[in-house]
């Protein structure tokens, strides 16, 4: 099924992701995976991880500068470290 690609399997463009893929298993043989577990099992079959030799045309290196210039230090900065937190996923740190 891997090998007839994606567009036989229903999506509209060439790129298999794991998510697909565990998508495909489950419809098929109505078995899920666990995303590690199914990469676990593609690379025992001989399936790799593969990267574009090229970048997309559709790329607009400006607008990415731009981008890492305005947007990502705003992301990137560093988080408070005197705000109250807790590691208990059950009781929420007081505020």
């Amino acid at each position: 099924m891997l090998d007839a690609g994606t567009v036989a399997a229903g999506w509209s463009d060439q790129c298999w992701t794991l998510a697909r893929i565990a998508e495909v298993v489950h419809r098929r043989f109505r078995v899920e995976y666990t995303l590690a577990g199914l990469d676990l099992l593609l690379h025992r079959i001989g399936w790799s991880v593969q990267v574009p030799s090229r970048k997309a045309t559709e790329r607009d290196e400006a607008k990415i500068a731009a981008w890492k210039d305005e947007q990502w230090p705003v992301i990137k900065r560093r988080r408070r470290t005197w705000a109250p937190g807790s590691a208990s996923r059950t009781k929420p740190a007081r505020g």
